[in-house]
């Protein structure tokens, strides 16, 4: 019985290790549709009798503009062109922060992000933590800073219903991504640790204030160089 049981376990470990180094690899060259977010934002919206939306439209890295790529950078993960995936000493300030029962944003760098994202579930367990170190893991490894970044921002949820740097453009500022200024790159860059409740356009003072310390971080970014 014990046998049968490790030979289950084997097999399961092995497809999951095969199906998952697959994916990465498949998605280092596909756009990727989808991600789980946008099916559970679908249900839930659903479920509270709305209608079900989602705007995502996939556009080459080079077709977004460099400005938003140094907001996220400035308002997300300062140490994304330098670390090779997990920023341990944000990582430390967060724990330190929580055990004292405040909660710093940061401690989760753009390659967790798009791992969690892209492959995972939301939520919080060491289950899915441990498996997005294993995909952001991969996702360095495999995909590369230019990338990751390209997904990232083609992924993530930037309105109620709004996926990626283009269809953020044109939903917050009538425009294409690759028209952003600074000042509205930072304005979508300021609305990501709640998208569904902040507004890159006609901002709220808080988000506003959000918005000018973006900027001016992002003038020490720099030309970025993958």
């Amino acid at each position: 019985m014990k046998n049968r049981i490790f030979s289950w376990i084997k097999k399961a470990l092995l497809w999951f290790f095969g199906l998952s180094i697959l994916s990465v690899i498949v998605f280092k060259w596909v756009p990727v549709p989808f991600t789980p977010l946008m099916i559970t934002r679908a249900i839930e919206q659903k479920m509270d009798g709305k209608e079900m939306t989602c705007s995502h439209d996939w556009v080459p890295l080079e077709e977004i503009s460099p400005n938003l790529q140094k907001a996220v950078i400035a308002s997300e993960d300062g140490n994304f062109l330098k670390h090779s995936g997990f920023d341990f000493k944000a990582m430390q300030k967060a724990f330190k922060n929580n055990n004292k029962g405040r909660r710093l944003k940061g401690g989760s760098t753009i390659s967790q992000q798009t791992a969690k994202n892209v492959f995972l579930w939301q939520g919080r367990s060491y289950l899915r933590k441990g498996l997005e170190a294993y995909f952001t893991f991969l996702i360095e490894i495999i995909w590369g800073k230019e990338r990751i970044m390209e997904v990232y921002l083609n992924s993530i949820e930037m309105g109620d219903g709004v996926y990626g740097a283009e269809a953020a453009a044109q939903h917050w500022y009538q425009t294409s991504a690759e028209n952003l200024t600074p000042m509205q790159a930072a304005g979508i860059a300021a609305i990501l640790p709640n998208p569904r409740k902040f507004k890159a356009s006609n901002s709220s003072a808080y988000t506003q204030k959000r918005k000018n310390k973006i900027v001016r971080v992002m003038k020490h970014v720099g030309k970025i160089k993958y």
